[in-house]
């Protein structure tokens, strides 16, 4: 802005306030129309204007363009900035032999660096920042004070002569060395096949050789994370390419200011341990995030398991007392240094779909960039549901979403959602008027939001769901919201998970979905797929049908008999209309297994098997009614038929569902279909779906910047609040 102003002759001034960035210019007209023209065309990336008030004022004859201090008083509502990935220009420096900040592991620009995870109160300046404790230098100094530089004005602006420095630990809290020892020491263990936790932007991470089985089996072992896929750091673009084919949309968004861990799939023969991502042919990849990940990966020339540093279901680690605590069981050496982060914010995934990025994690990167939503008349905190939890204040016509919290399946979890709630309307402010819960009252989100003393409105799941996409996606309503995942409570009392709902306005009715059946063992159906093919079968043929051939080799006769007489009493038996759960039972009759071994694991699976590509499978039936019902009795027969492979099957399989979407629209016929929920992290599915209402003159959105899982459920919620969203059965 000072730049711009300067290369105009304009004079004024421009100062951090808590309501944005407060220009004052004054110049010839032209001059004026041409500052504010360019500085929304002009702006560094990733920068970007929310918007921009004008007022005309008389001039006063100033002379020169300033940066004044910042002004701390007035209501807050400018907004706080996602830390980004480690630009170009920083790197350079790093490795170049003459620069002062050579190998420097904290280089940072206005381009790049930590913002959120750093950052006390709003406005945005060092003071604010946990950067406070560290005086500038002179060399420091006299490039933040320079316009001309590219380190003018940047909060966490630090050198080796001024800022943080590394230092390595022993699990036992023991300083082992400092510096550029404690990095040298550090990549002489990972060599060696030790696990070291890294201090990282947002919190701590596990590293680990990904190339050394053995290593990555005890890093599993210790993490208490037997199956699910470990992301891996690579050392740049070439690296991956070599290992998995990249798409340019994947490449675009694993270069990005944002860095997420990005969705590949994997070739043939890649140099990476077995236990990395059993039986999964993608790879969660990321490029160095700082400049201490690209020294790593550089220094070593081989790719690094990077994973939350945390054991299952908690949140990641921030502070040193706390990593030595939780993780001294895992990680053999700590590499941290004495920057303090604010709050912790876990890596951002994201996968291509359909040729546009899908955010499934929202946290480095993207947290906490707001969503434009109609204007609130009072500030709404909304927190979330039991997994992928995240928590999302709206104030005034920002909904201000938070990073990625987790399950909440640990007090550590638990505590961590809480401290989040209360930190996002702390950041703006803003005390919440009205909190928002899922209808489910024993998720550990609703007993918080229970507990504060303001009023408490409950949303449906599903609800919440449409109404986050809907925002997201700015379209205009009416539209058919479709959100397919595993369970979520309904007003009825039943299981909901496979829900289509028009929402025009301040209303919302449910106007189809699938075919009702029982979840045998409650909770326990969505581990157990015997117990959901079981319902199904029994469902679709009556009880006394024998099971299927499959399922009856792997079900003892005293298991059947127990689950028929629970069946005959309604006994832990809730109805439901699980899509999650129709996938589960796909999975399994495609011979892939019987259980979840992690949330979402068989759909996953069931997905990869259908080769990438949806084939036409039988058409289900629409039953009409209110709601319509989507007949899934078909799928039955299609995955028992023994003519076709467990591929076909699969493809079938999702072909028949995403018709099966494109039916119900045509029943209801309005234009925008918005595909919500988790089921719809499927690319498979989610390809065929957009394709085929596509072609019938439908237009299909789906979550971009917002995750279509769990994760994006508390900006629905806050939507339903502020727009008095009312649901009819």
């Amino acid at each position: 802005m000072c730049r711009l102003a300067t290369d105009l002759c304009l004079s004024g001034f421009v100062a951090n306030t808590p309501f944005g960035a407060l220009i004052e210019a004054e110049g010839a007209a032209d001059a004026l129309e041409d500052f504010e023209s360019r500085l929304q065309t002009e702006l560094p990336a990733p920068g970007w204007i929310a918007s921009i008030e004008r007022w005309d004022l008389s001039p006063r004859g100033e002379g020169g363009f300033e940066i004044l201090p910042s002004e701390a008083r007035g209501e807050t509502s400018a907004l706080a900035l996602p830390d980004l990935k480690v630009c170009p220009e920083c790197l350079r420096e790093v490795f170049d032999r003459a620069d002062r900040r050579h190998r420097y592991p904290f280089a940072n620009c206005t381009r790049c660096g930590p913002r959120y995870s750093i950052l006390l109160r709003l406005p945005y300046d060092r003071a604010n920042t946990t950067m406070a404790r560290f005086p500038m230098c002179p060399d420091c100094r006299r490039e933040y004070e320079d316009p001309a530089d590219r380190r003018f004005h940047a909060q966490p602006i630090a050198c080796p002569a001024c800022g943080p420095r590394l230092r390595l630990l022993a699990p036992d809290g023991r300083l082992l060395a400092e510096a550029e020892d404690a990095l040298r020491l550090a990549e002489e263990a990972l060599l060696e096949g030790r696990i070291v936790a890294l201090k990282g932007i947002g919190g701590f991470q596990l590293l680990v050789d990904a190339t050394n089985d053995a290593a990555v089996r005890r890093l599993r072992e210790r993490k208490a994370r037997e199956h699910k896929p470990f992301a891996v750091l690579a050392r740049d673009l070439e690296t991956v390419g070599a290992w998995a084919f990249v798409s340019p949309e994947e490449a675009a968004a694993m270069e990005s200011s944002a860095g997420p861990i990005v969705l590949v799939k994997r070739r043939d023969g890649a140099p990476l341990a077995p236990s990395v991502a059993p039986e999964n042919p993608l790879l969660g990849v990321m490029l160095p995030t700082t400049p201490l990940h690209a020294l790593l990966a550089s220094d070593l020339g081989l790719p690094l398991v990077a994973t939350s540093g945390n054991l299952s279901d908690e949140p990641i680690c921030i502070g040193e007392d706390e990593a030595l605590r939780r993780l001294g069981g895992v990680a053999d050496l700590f590499l941290s240094h004495d920057r303090p982060i604010h709050r912790h914010v876990d890596d951002s995934v994201v996968r291509v779909a359909s040729g546009r990025p899908m955010v499934l994690r929202r946290a480095r990167g993207y947290a906490p960039a707001p969503v434009p939503v109609e204007t609130a008349d009072r500030p709404v905190l909304a927190y979330g549901a039991h997994l992928k939890s995240a928590v999302c204040l709206v104030v005034g016509d920002w909904a201000f979403l938070s990073q990625h919290v987790g399950d909440l399946e640990t007090p550590e979890a638990v505590h961590a959602l809480e401290r989040v709630a209360g930190e996002l309307p702390g950041l703006y402010g803003a005390a919440p008027a009205e909190v928002v819960r899922d209808l489910h009252p024993d998720y550990a989100s609703s007993r918080l939001a229970e507990a504060q003393p303001v009023s408490c409105l409950r949303v449906q799941h599903h609800l919440a769901h449409v109404l986050a996409l809907l925002a997201e996606s700015s379209v205009a309503e009416p539209a058919l919201g479709v959100a397919w995942d595993g369970t979520g409570l309904g007003p009825d009392g039943t299981v909901w998970g496979g829900e289509f709902l028009v929402v025009d306005g301040r209303v919302a009715r449910r106007v189809a979905c699938l075919r009702p059946f029982r979840l045998l063992g409650g909770d326990h159906a969505a581990r157990d797929a015997r117990r959901t093919l079981a319902s199904l079968w029994w469902t679709a043929r009556g009880l006394e049908e024998p099971l299927p051939a499959p399922l009856a080799s792997v079900v003892s006769p005293s298991e059947v008999q127990a689950w028929r007489a629970a069946w005959a009493a309604s006994v832990n038996t809730a109805v439901c209309t699980s899509a999650g759960r129709l996938f589960d039972a796909g999975a399994a009759l495609c011979g892939l297994g019987w259980k979840n071994r992690y949330e979402g694991d068989l759909p996953m699976r069931l997905e990869h098997l259908s080769g990438g590509a949806a084939e036409d499978g039988p058409r289900l039936p629409l039953q009409d009614g209110r709601p319509m019902l989507v007949d899934w009795e078909p799928l039955l027969p299609l995955l028992l038929e023994e003519g076709l492979s467990p591929r076909e099957r699969s493809a079938r399989f999702h072909g028949s569902l995403a018709r099966a979407v494109a039916d119900v629209a045509g029943a209801i016929g309005l234009r925008t279909v918005a595909l919500s929920g988790g089921c719809f992290q499927n690319g498979v599915l989610l390809e065929r779906t957009a394709e085929l209402l596509e072609a019938r003159g439908f237009r299909p959105v789906w979550s971009q910047r917002v995750p279509p899982n769990d994760g994006g459920i508390a900006l629905g919620q806050a939507i339903a609040a502020v727009r008095r969203v009312r649901l009819e059965v």
